[in-house]
């Protein structure tokens, strides 16, 4: 029987960083695909778009993925949650689980991948970074949560300190290049591999076109990049400033701990709305243990 894999997520699923070289993106979930077996082998959808947040997940792609009796699905969800004005956890929560355990009591195999972190990949200054940090610790935490309760395949890419290397990243940062699609492709291969999932040969490392011109770059920030910063103008950076205020009003006055204290329990309350006992839906597997299972660490 062929296997069916299904993308779903954001713009990094649907591959932006990674250019064809006739037009359009590849991505790590389309390298992965080939690494599964040959076309025939392997039927190969992928349903993210450009943008979506665990809301478009769970009312969008879910219905298409389902529609496709995916075999194999991989979930990378929650990036642009953390970018947007309105951050609302129980929400969040709740639609991770909705795609998550949709995709599972169908017996489908699901890849779920913990988020990096902002500020690694950024190098961005502290009172900016801590507020985003903050928000993507709660989203791998809920995804850690979820894991454990649809008995995924959990993959962390977060604290592979290759991930955080200037060339495993676009020029706008917050795409990978093709050689970090190729490395998150690698890692989910080499869980999947733990797993028992046959491959027909382990992803590439290296990249197989040539790096984008210096003029294609600048073209692709022009108009790409320009359009995400209008767009964000809009909702996020004027939330990300009053974060910032307050983490700088906190700091002054010795309290920055009362923020992680507050954000402490409002990720408690989403994730009792998600339930503490798991549930076991499709095939079982002996989970693999996780470091980072659990927790809302940040990297050791």
């Amino acid at each position: 029987m062929a296997t069916r894999l299904v993308a779903l997520g954001d713009s990094v699923t649907a591959g932006l960083g990674d250019p064809l070289p006739g037009g359009g993106w590849r991505g790590y979930a389309a390298i992965l695909a080939d690494a599964l077996g040959p076309h025939g082998q392997v039927e190969f959808s992928n349903v993210a778009t450009s943008g979506a947040t665990s809301h478009d997940l769970a009312a969008d792609q879910l219905p298409r993925a389902l529609s496709l009796r995916p075999t194999l699905a991989t979930v990378l969800a929650g990036v642009n949650d953390t970018l947007r004005g309105t951050f609302e956890l129980p929400a969040i929560a709740s639609d991770i689980e909705e795609v998550v355990g949709g995709l599972r009591r169908t017996g489908a195999t699901v890849l779920t991948i913990r988020l990096p972190d902002p500020g690694l990949m950024l190098g961005i200054p502290d009172l900016v970074r801590r507020p985003l940090t903050r928000r993507v610790r709660a989203i791998n935490t809920i995804l850690d949560h979820v894991a454990r309760r649809y008995d995924t395949v959990h993959v962390d890419p977060a604290c592979h300190p290759a991930l955080y290397e200037r060339r495993m990243w676009g020029v706008d940062r917050l795409h990978p290049s093709e050689r970090g699609h190729r490395l998150l492709a690698r890692l989910i291969a080499t869980e999947l591999a733990a797993r028992g999932v046959p491959l027909d040969a382990m992803p590439d490392a290296e990249p197989t076109d040539a790096n984008p011109s210096a003029w294609a770059s600048a073209r692709w920030m022009a108009v790409e990049g320009t359009g995400w910063v209008v767009r964000r103008s809009r909702d996020f950076l004027p939330e990300l400033a009053r974060l910032v205020l307050s983490e700088a009003w906190h700091d002054v006055r010795g309290r920055a701990a009362l923020l992680d204290q507050r954000f402490h329990t409002d990720l408690d309350h989403a994730l009792r709305h998600l339930g503490a006992r798991p549930v076991v839906t499709g095939p079982r597997r002996t989970p693999s243990p996780s470091p980072h299972v659990a927790t809302e660490d940040a990297c050791p």
